[in-house]
């Protein structure tokens, strides 16, 4: 007898496959890409003595050393100055007609959260669910292996804040070094800042169809709506202090009740009571001065993430002694009647009016490797050249509390450091030599292995 196979079934047959030639296709294309990829993610350089001889120094904190050498040791600066003794054993790296930068920092990014922004949401970790995530750590989130961290990396930026978004309270940041094999390994401080994403005027409807006319909202009304966000916040704020002084009271006495394990107050904690930095995302000035009130009332310790009318904002700023890590120098002016430079000329204004400021990307990863011509930018628009490699050096590790390890080149501080046949700011300069933590880092990443793969083709 004859197996008959009708016409439906037959169709079935060759979908499934086509399906699994598919899967075995993708696997082995996965396998390539993953071996080729991850030689190049795991390279975490060499450790040991260095000495970088003949270099033009650019110490950030000091006077520029014409003629210089560095010792790194430990992975930290051993010395640094014109007449420095090269120990036994270092290895030397000549930098004749080169110059030394300390490494840059990026003070406003989402690296190792996100990784394919279209079409992947497995390789998006930025946000959890709900308003209120105290507790959730970017550090935990943060992937070593990102492909952006090596594309970054080679550019000259060592350093940045990887932060969570979402919600209203979005969860802790994290400052990172950009080489190690684990978290652990990355870290600076992995728990630094809370992020608030603070309660601002909104007129839109809460969502986008295109085939449906969203109601109005009664500005009044949004106005009560944004104070009334600020109101339950600052509650929350103060439920957390309520909370940390219970717990407090019942270490000290045990014979009183003990308080409930709250894990999104235990994390609150640190932050309402001043031991560690709020950092809220405000752009415009109105939101800007009810961020720096809601940092007077609540007594914390606030940054202002964004900060696009920064400058307009600078008494109340200045008062309450918040710092600014602007993110807008890409982006293109919000009002019509807005000149062209209008955000290339803030961070000037921000210098001029003692604001205390960063610049920042403000960008998940692919294009925080760009940094340096943000503030080059910046420099090209008022900013003085030396303020605008501060900008992305020293200030960012002052605002982020490192400033004792990096963003300048002085004896003991982590060897984060770049050797550049140019100035830091221009692109036509070329990164030479990387140190990250005192490793010499290999100048590869995804675009250095893309480039060789098909620079010689017809």
């Amino acid at each position: 007898m004859k197996l008959r196979i009708t016409n439906y079934e037959l169709r079935i047959i060759k979908s499934v496959l086509n399906l699994c030639l598919s899967v075995f296709i993708c696997g082995l294309i996965s396998s390539a890409f993953a071996q080729s990829d991850g030689s190049q993610q795991n390279q975490t350089g060499k450790a040991g003595t260095f000495a970088i001889t003949n270099a033009r120094i650019v110490t950030v904190s000091g006077a520029v050393i014409e003629n210089g050498t560095i010792v790194i040791s430990d992975g930290k600066i051993a010395a640094v100055g014109a007449n420095v003794t090269v120990p036994g054993g270092a290895q030397r790296i000549d930098a004749a007609g080169l110059s030394v930068y300390p490494g840059m920092i990026d003070a406003g990014t989402n690296m190792g959260l996100a990784e394919v922004g279209q079409g992947a949401p497995a390789t998006i970790d930025v946000a959890e669910t709900g308003d209120y995530n105290a507790n959730a750590k970017a550090m935990l989130g943060v992937n070593p292996h990102s492909s952006h961290i090596n594309v970054t990396r080679v550019n000259g930026i060592t350093t940045v804040l990887s932060i969570p978004q979402g919600g209203i309270i979005s969860g802790q940041a994290a400052v990172i070094n950009l080489n190690g094999s684990t978290q652990n390994d990355m870290a600076v401080v992995p728990t630094f800042g809370l992020m608030v994403n603070f309660p601002r005027i909104t007129l839109g409807g809460g969502g986008f169809n295109p085939f449906a006319q969203a109601a109005p909202i009664d500005f009044g009304e949004a106005v009560k709506r944004r104070d009334q966000r600020i109101e339950d916040l600052k509650k929350l704020f103060r439920d957390a202090e309520n909370y940390a002084k219970a717990q407090d009271a019942y270490a000290k006495d045990k014979s009183l009740p003990a308080p409930a394990i709250d894990l999104k107050m235990a994390a609150l904690a640190p932050y309402v009571r001043g031991e560690r930095p709020v950092i809220f995302t405000a752009e415009r000035e109105r939101d800007i001065r009810g961020a720096a009130r809601f940092i007077a009332d609540t007594k914390v310790k606030g940054i202002i993430l964004g900060g696009q009318e920064a400058w307009k904002v600078a008494d109340e700023l200045k008062k309450n002694n918040i710092a600014v890590i602007y993110t807008n120098i890409y982006n293109l002016p919000v009002r019509d009647d807005d000149a062209y430079d209008y955000l290339f000329e803030a961070p000037a204004k921000m210098a001029q009016a003692g604001v205390r400021f960063c610049i920042s990307t403000g960008d998940s990863g692919a294009e925080v490797r760009d940094l340096p011509y943000h503030a080059g930018l910046a420099g090209a628009f008022g900013l003085s050249k030396d303020e605008a490699l501060k900008a992305v050096t020293l200030y960012p590790a002052q605002i982020l509390g490192v400033a004792d390890r990096l963003g300048s080149i002085e004896q003991g501080k982590i060897a984060n450091l770049v050797v550049a046949d140019g100035d830091f700011l221009e692109p036509r300069t070329n990164v030479k030599y990387v140190f990250i933590g005192g490793r010499l880092i290999p100048l590869t990443s995804r675009h250095t292995e893309l480039f060789e793969s098909f620079k010689d083709r017809k």
